[in-house]
């Protein structure tokens, strides 16, 4: 196998080319992106907050708090003003909250860094919540929510995890809870301020074009009084961990917005934190499996037995789901399931893919990572988002990691999350067509 990325605070930090790094006495760590392909630069938040941190009464919160990062604050005390200033500095911004990150980002001209900084700066660190605009804001976030329901693939999606996570589903749902999101308060959204919104759980990226040299100064100057929380937030609100599946589940769920079926299946997969390689290895069979040539695209689409199948693994620094989603052809569904579980049971089979199509899947990695880097604008999401669930290090070495991978790490994978693991099967269909296939007597666990 090939090496495990170190995950200790005593491994040596590595950055690519034009990356450069520092931390402040308050925590913070700024990195410095130099890209001068634009006259521009993007400054990124990143904080390690999301859903992993909400237990049921928070649920959601971490978004709606994302939605009032962009309101008022101490220096722009409404949100009339607030949005000038964006417009003053011709700059376009927006923010996601996700399960392991929240983060927020402004794009504007070069020289604008030092106002667009100071910008940042009042935004993250003195917000004010005001009653007024919670009103606003909250059935925003709950029609996003309530968009979200109104796809049948999202009611699959949310099922599954439902039965996959059980009573931790809230930690790993970044949309929330209605209930929790239209009776949210001020003072709740400094509950969530006061546990994570501290610079020793951040990390600053500003990038484009720029010198790395003044970046660090200008960032020092306007965030080194920023005060350290005095803790890890993630130590004293530790991630309680995800119980093991012990059996495989399969549901069936009608609905009439189904107006096509889909099929869906989940295993719990690695953790960056406990088994970093096969997180890498994930990505390399996944991409395996998407090939037009793989044996799961020929057993069910060039077959005609589904319009569509894709295999995928979220990284994650604490378990992350390994999923395939089949939009299975209607006609011909229990024939569908059939072979996608027929597929999945030979996936361990050594010869279920030619060293030709390992080649092509490393190919097409690497491809996509260099591709992946041409945008500056994109890249502080990027690495932030690897500095949350998994490591900077992690970020560099990516590609070469790609590389190293090797039939005996894919059959380590396998045999390790999917071969013969529990996992969750769901099923959504139209009642009308359900009446007809009576999807019940066949879509369960084998």
């Amino acid at each position: 196998m090939f090496g495990i990325f170190a995950t200790t605070a005593n491994a040596q930090l590595r950055l690519p080319a034009g990356y450069f790094w520092k931390k402040l006495p308050n925590g913070l760590e700024v990195l410095v992106i130099e890209n001068h392909k634009v006259p521009l630069a993007t400054i990124e938040i990143a904080v390690k907050n999301g859903a992993y941190t909400e237990g049921p009464e928070y649920s959601g919160l971490s978004h709606l708090f994302e939605h009032m990062f962009f309101k008022a604050n101490r220096d722009y005390p409404n949100q009339e003003v607030f949005l000038k200033r964006t417009q003053q500095l011709g700059a376009i911004w927006n923010g996601t909250t996700d399960v392991e990150r929240v983060n927020y980002y402004f794009t504007f001209d070069r020289d604008s860094l030092k106002a667009g900084l100071n910008f940042m700066n009042a935004a993250i660190r003195f917000p004010i919540y005001r009653e007024e605009d919670m009103k606003k804001e909250r059935p925003v976030v709950d029609g996003e929510f309530q968009r979200a329901e109104s796809n049948p693939g999202f009611q699959l999606w949310f099922a599954v995890q439902q039965h996959l996570w059980g009573n931790l589903i809230t930690r790993k749902n970044p949309i929330g809870i209605h209930e929790v999101i239209n009776t949210a308060t001020p003072e709740k959204m400094m509950i969530i301020k006061n546990k994570y919104y501290f610079p020793n759980n951040s990390l600053l990226t500003i990038c484009g074009d720029i010198k790395h040299e003044d970046a660090f100064v200008l960032a020092e100057n306007i965030f080194d009084d920023w005060a350290s929380s005095g803790f890890d937030p993630i130590q004293k609100y530790p991630i309680p961990p995800f119980k093991p599946l012990e059996k495989s589940d399969f549901f069936v769920k009608e609905t009439t917005i189904a107006q096509t079926p889909t099929i869906m299946l989940s295993w719990q997969g690695p953790s960056y934190l406990t088994d970093s390689a096969s997180t890498v290895v994930a990505d390399v069979f996944s991409t395996i499996a998407g090939l037009n040539s793989s044996k799961l695209q020929q057993a069910l689409v060039d077959k005609g037995l589904a319009s569509g199948v894709s295999l995928g693994y979220t990284t994650s620094k604490y378990v992350g789901p390994i999923d395939i989603f089949v939009s299975p052809n209607p006609n011909k569904l229990k024939e569908c399931y059939t072979e996608l579980m027929n597929q999945v049971s030979h996936f361990a089979d050594a010869d279920y893919y030619t060293d030709a199509q390992l080649k092509d899947a490393l190919a097409i990695l690497l491809r996509n990572n260099i591709h992946a880097k041409e945008k500056p604008s994109t890249l502080p999401g990027q690495i932030s988002y690897d500095w949350c669930s998994t490591s900077f290090n992690y970020y560099t070495d990516q590609a070469a990691n790609y590389q190293k991978v090797t039939r005996e790490d894919i059959a380590r994978y396998i045999k390790k999350y999917i071969a013969g693991k529990p996992l969750i099967g769901g099923l959504i269909i139209d009642p009308a067509l359900n009446k007809q296939v009576n999807a019940n007597t066949f879509f369960t666990a084998r």
